[in-house]
């Protein structure tokens, strides 16, 4: 089944008339304002809402942009990259409204490629978005463990919870159950853990539960022959982070090492990388982003579908905050890592939504 991307929830039915069909409209912008809410709360991203924005003259624009022959991709990118998400939503309904097409529909037909990927990836809110990847990760040949860790592993609670509920509803399947069924062993049930959304949101820190914690985790394996996981597991999915960072103080008096190091000495494969990518989001979840760009694009080729996915769903996020820790990090711009791995329309585009050289 395909997600559709032009509504979080549909028209009941055709033959129900225009009132069901402006009602769901109206509903899937309170699902979009819901969800954007969660995603941008605090927001430090290069992509901002639009002053004076007028979603009529948008939709016309993008009609325009794909009438007669050849498309104007400059238009596309110049609308679609310097709208904020609510406002795509808004430019998606008016379009529906005024040309009586889906406007997703309308730019997959006429673009093509990493383009085209962006471009469909820009329409969605976030929870739809998260929803897709996820459903392309699972369902595409073979698994996209990559991407499973990257979204379950830097999501908050809410966001887990938006995502699995649209998961649900889109493709009439339990996340959980798609899961379970592409993966196995402990890094499955890590993963799951994860989806329950069951970490502590508070931000207190039990300095008695910290030690124990700390203590715990390098008795399952440092101290030990063999390594008990789901120790790791227990603390790592479930605790705040202002508690996790405690633990992360004390474990390192008392083994004399950093975490990340214990878990690449005792793990391997896809339980190792989840648990560091759980530790990397808890200490500073935009260098976790930063590290993910700097690997998709170094050395020969690129790695397309981590660097689309984070561009798109951190640009009015946390990007501005990404890009610092990349500069921080490699003493180079993201912009100009971008601008020299990619070419044509696809570059120009993640070059406006990475928001300039600073």
């Amino acid at each position: 089944m395909k997600l559709e991307t032009s509504m979080v929830l549909r028209s009941t039915s055709d033959k129900t008339g225009s009132y069901n069909c402006q009602l769901s409209l109206h509903l899937n912008l309170w699902y979009t304002r819901s969800f954007v809410t969660m995603a941008t709360k605090g927001a430090r991203g290069t992509v901002t809402a639009a002053p004076g924005f007028n979603a009529e003259e948008d939709a016309q624009k993008l009609r325009g942009a794909m009438k007669g022959a050849g498309t104007n991709e400059a238009t596309i990118i110049e609308i679609l990259a310097h709208r904020s998400i609510e406002q795509r939503q808004r430019i998606k309904e008016e379009f529906k409204k005024t040309v009586g097409k889906d406007l997703a529909d309308e730019l997959k037909s006429e673009l093509t490629g990493n383009f085209e990927k962006v471009v469909v990836g820009l329409l969605m809110p976030p929870a739809v978005y998260d929803a897709y990847e996820l459903r392309n990760a699972i369902k595409g040949a073979g698994t996209d463990e990559a991407c499973l860790i990257e979204i379950l592993a830097s999501r908050t609670t809410e966001e887990i919870k938006a995502f699995t509920a649209i998961y649900n509803k889109e493709y009439g399947e339990s996340l959980e159950d798609d899961i379970c069924g592409d993966t196995s062993g402990m890094f499955q049930r890590v993963l799951v853990s994860l989806l329950t959304a069951g970490r502590d949101n508070s931000s207190a820190v039990d300095e008695a539960l910290a030690l124990q914690d700390a203590k715990d985790i390098y008795e399952a394996g440092e101290a030990r022959w063999g390594t008990d996981e789901v120790k790791f597991l227990t603390v790592l999915c479930t605790r705040n982070r202002n508690h996790l960072l405690r633990v992360f103080e004390e474990y390192q008096k008392i083994s004399g090492r950093d975490i990340e190091d214990s878990i690449k000495r005792e793990m391997s494969g896809t339980l190792e990388d989840i648990f560091l990518a759980i530790v990397s989001c808890i200490r500073n979840k935009p260098a976790f982003f930063a590290e993910r760009l700097y690997k998709s694009m170094k050395g020969l080729g690129t790695t397309d579908s981590i660097l689309i996915r984070i561009m798109v769903s951190r640009a009015e996020v946390d990007m501005e905050d990404i890009k610092a820790q990349f500069l921080k990090m490699y003493s180079k711009t993201l912009y100009s890592f971008i601008k020299g791995d990619t070419s044509g329309d696809y570059r120009n585009i993640l070059l406006e939504l990475c928001g300039g050289e600073k």
